[in-house]
């Protein structure tokens, strides 16, 4: 069971080199602002990258494949680090408009209150695991305020994240079919393939990413969002990220058309990949025949009423219209792990929505959209299999011995060996997932004044470890760093869907016989 350091640490190193693409498409991007000033934060990311990916890679190029278990510490080890690096951009930036070294012509601005809270490391850090893992909570006080060339930054680092950043290496690197690709691919939290060869999936998954996206931007031009909001938002809502170019997020147009725009483009990226290519091709039946499409559509129905009644009957919004828009939209945000806001659910520690409403958007959190998709969460196919499960272990207390055994789970019919085995690996999701969660509560609430309420803490940990993004006005620049340390270390641990993170820490202990 020993791990293979050198097979990570090559690996590793060919994930860094996708990073350092990111970095220099975002010099362009920066030019095209005119933001010239940023240009040489990128190129010095760049080259920071490049020196450690490329370092790597050459240094341990004949390394063997991976196993399971090195994809595992990979896939661990690669996120940390990415979520690292990503954060150069911010901080060089920032500090660059702090210094102000160039001339005129390089058009550096003022330097704002928001901009400056990323002269901090830890606070970029968190930026740029909040983007890269999907999630959406932001140091930025007040996103307008911050240049265009980090608009785009978190929205690109978000947008990758969105699928990947293992998805993106073996798409670039084209690495060969066999075992090595598809134990890392699998080491990111997933299974699914749309064709035998994982290389050719991998690139009909980018072809079906960009022409969502491509959707989504254009539904955005059409609701009447300004084009450069467009195309973030576009970006950031298809990938269920959910950062935003405004403080405010969706609630900023203040307009039922742009909020009724961006449930479907939610929805959209609550749906497994395999599924959107079936639909691609004209097979609408997979709308209701698969078992977690049908559960995500339903889910998210049976939420949003949820949510309408309670506020409705809380007296929290006007109109019973404005109580079924705020709920549709805000509990699809967080079941899909979005993130996007369209109304205040908490100010600290002065409650906004009450428990109920607060605990039932955690329940959506928690449950996620469908594996294969771009949502973290438990996902909805290990919650049907917890469920059936469940009832399943039940009922053969009740058949004889003799009995032949299986368990169905929408068109699979699982042997007793099989759904043992997943229904073991759904629960020992759900206990880790359950533990960090409580630990990273446990945290917040030892760090943070008592005035803030338990169902807030609670919310906040659920939004950082879901990689939703949704806040109740714990999570900012204010906050003491051992929270912001705790929610990096949750965001983290959820995008890997915990195991990863186990067998890494697993490894260090055997590593440094820690286990006696």
């Amino acid at each position: 069971m020993r791990i293979e350091t050198d097979t990570v640490a090559r690996d590793v190193g060919r994930i860094v080199q996708a990073v350092l693409l990111m970095m220099l498409v975002s010099i362009a991007v920066a030019a095209v602002n005119r933001e010239f000033y940023a240009i040489p934060a990128f190129l010095a990311s760049a080259v920071i990258t490049a020196g450690i990916g490329t370092g790597l890679a050459r240094r341990y190029r004949d390394a063997a494949p991976p196993e399971k278990r090195d994809a595992m510490v990979t896939a661990a080890s690669a996120w940390a680090l990415v979520g690292v690096l990503g954060g150069l951009p911010f901080v060089l930036i920032a500090w660059t408009i702090q210094v102000d070294p160039f001339p005129v012509w390089a058009n550096t601005p003022v330097m704002d209150s928001t901009t400056a809270i990323f002269l901090h490391p830890l606070d970029a850090v968190f930026e740029s695991m909040s983007g890269f893992t999907g999630t959406g909570l932001t140091m930025a006080a007040v996103e307008e305020k911050l240049p265009r060339s980090l608009h785009w930054w978190r929205s690109l680092i978000e947008w990758i994240g969105g699928v990947g950043v293992i998805v993106l290496t073996v798409a670039i690197l084209r690495r060969s079919g066999g075992g090595g690709s598809y134990t890392l691919y699998e080491s990111e939290a997933r299974s699914e393939k749309i064709h035998p060869s994982i290389v050719t999936t991998v690139q009909e998954i980018w072809k079906i990413f960009v022409a969502l996206t491509v959707g989504s931007i254009a539904l955005f031009l059409v609701a009447g969002m300004p084009l450069w909001d467009a195309i973030n938002h576009g970006m950031t809502g298809i990938a269920t990220g959910g950062f935003s170019v405004h403080a405010a997020s969706i609630g900023y147009y203040d307009s039922p058309l742009i909020e009724y725009a961006t449930v479907p483009i939610m929805v959209a990226g609550s749906i497994a990949f395999p599924i959107h290519y079936l639909l691609f091709k004209g097979e609408l039946r997979n709308f209701y025949a698969d078992l977690q499409t049908r559960w995500v559509f339903l889910w998210f129905a049976a939420g949003s009423l949820g949510l309408t009644g309670i506020l409705y009957a809380n007296g929290q919004y006007a109109t019973l219209e404005e109580s079924f828009r705020v709920s549709l939209f805000q509990f699809v945000s967080a079941t899909s792990n979005t993130g996007f806001g369209s109304a205040t659910i908490g100010d600290g520690t002065e409650p906004v929505w009450s428990a109920g409403a607060t605990l039932l958007t955690c329940l959506g959190m928690l449950t996620g959209g469908a594996a294969g998709s771009t949502t973290s969460g438990l996902k909805l196919i290990r919650v049907a299999t917890l469920i059936k499960g469940t009832i399943w272990q039940i009922q053969e207390v009740f058949r004889p011995n003799t009995a032949i055994r299986y368990l169905r789970i929408g068109e699979r019919k699982l042997s007793e060996q099989q759904a043992e085995r997943e229904y073991t690996e759904a629960t020992v999701v759900f206990v880790l997932w359950i533990t960090f969660l409580a630990i990273g509560v446990a945290v917040l609430l030892r760090v943070l004044s008592p005035a803030h309420p338990l169902e807030y803490v609670i919310f906040d940990v659920m939004s950082a470890q879901s990689n939703v993004g949704l806040d109740s006005g714990i999570t900012g620049p204010g906050m003491p760093d051992t929270a912001k340390a705790m929610l990096i270390i949750n965001m983290w641990v959820g995008r890997l869907e915990i195991i990863p993170v186990a067998v890494l820490l697993g490894a260090i202990f055997r590593r440094f016989d820690l286990y006696r």
